[in-house]
């Protein structure tokens, strides 16, 4: 929001109705980081209908939102999306319907800005897609996870897709690139999942007996010399669940920082592989008006077809 500007009223419209007020105002204040939001809210300078409201207060059609005027630093500020990645958004969409639509996530961009990262994709689009009042992701994919990535452009549509997701009638598959040879027996890892925390705040997650249950399906697709195409589906959402299920087999991915091994960092490196070979390369769901099924296919990027075709070259 400009500097100096007074305070808004804004009246909740039939597509905003259930939306989260901290949500609602992320659309509503460009370039101000939730932390601000919620500093705002937690002020009460932010009142829905003159009452003070909590941030995961939910709008009801007709109610009215105090929008206090900000003055944003340049430190808290959201950085402007740049042209560059204004254009690569805006020609990475794969389909869109009436109120959803699925990117093709470029690999090194995080799906939402915080914990140092200034703009994330969400962030990003919401720039770019002005004439979108409601625009919220459905699902999340690693930063450095390329692939189909849904969004909803209304909160109806938000939460038939989460129920779907939550019924497991939505279906993804993943494309990975994994040291050494797979077994073709190999067809599921099930092992528990735990998130801890590294000493300088780093997330990271481990095989643990104590974890959250947690399960992925392997299908071979192609076999070199020294590693193996896969396709991986999660059979649960678990964070960085196909990374760790695949180096708990003994596979880790090629390109991966944080659960690789020597040899697979060796692989990548006399591969040329710069960045982590994970794609998610189809995405199936139900379309949430209608029910019927959309299935959505987001072609490999250039960079891991040329690793391909290297590996080919060396089998």
């Amino acid at each position: 929001m400009a500097e100096g500007r007074d305070v808004q009223w804004v009246e909740v419209t039939e597509g905003q109705v259930g939306q989260r007020v901290d949500n609602f105002l992320m659309t509503r204040i460009k370039g101000a980081p939730r932390a601000l939001i919620y500093r705002i809210v937690r002020k009460g300078e932010v009142r829905v209908n003159k009452k003070r409201v909590k941030a995961d207060t939910r709008l009801a059609l007709g109610d009215v939102v105090r929008i206090p005027p900000l003055r944003l630093s340049p430190r808290e500020a959201v950085r402007e999306v740049s042209d560059n990645l204004r254009n690569l958004l805006a020609g990475s969409v794969l389909v869109e319907g009436r109120d959803w639509l699925v990117i093709n996530k470029p690999s090194g961009l995080a799906v939402h800005g915080g914990s140092g990262v200034k703009i994330g994709l969400i962030e990003a689009l919401r720039q770019v897609r002005e004439d979108l009042d409601f625009l919220e992701l459905v699902h999340r994919l690693d930063r450095d996870t390329s692939g189909c990535l849904l969004l909803a452009k209304s909160r109806p549509a938000l939460l038939a897709l989460n129920a779907s997701l939550k019924q497991h009638q939505m279906d993804k598959q993943y494309l990975a690139l994994v040291a050494g040879r797979w077994s073709a027996r190999r067809d599921f890892v099930a092992a528990r999942l735990d998130r801890y925390e590294l000493g300088n705040g780093e997330r990271r997650v481990r095989v643990d007996p104590a974890g959250k249950v947690a399960r992925t399906r392997f299908a071979v697709r192609e076999t070199f010399a020294r590693v193996t195409l896969v396709e991986a589906e999660p059979v649960t959402g678990r964070t960085h669940q196909i990374r760790v299920h695949a180096a708990h087999a003994g596979h880790p991915l090629l390109g991966d920082d944080k659960y690789g091994s020597r040899d697979s960092q060796k692989l990548s490196a006399e591969l040329g592989l710069s960045r982590l070979f994970l794609h998610a390369a189809a995405l199936t769901f139900p379309e949430p008006t209608s029910g019927r099924p959309v299935q959505i296919r987001a072609p490999l990027p250039e960079e891991l077809e040329t690793v391909l075709t290297r590996a080919r070259r060396a089998s």
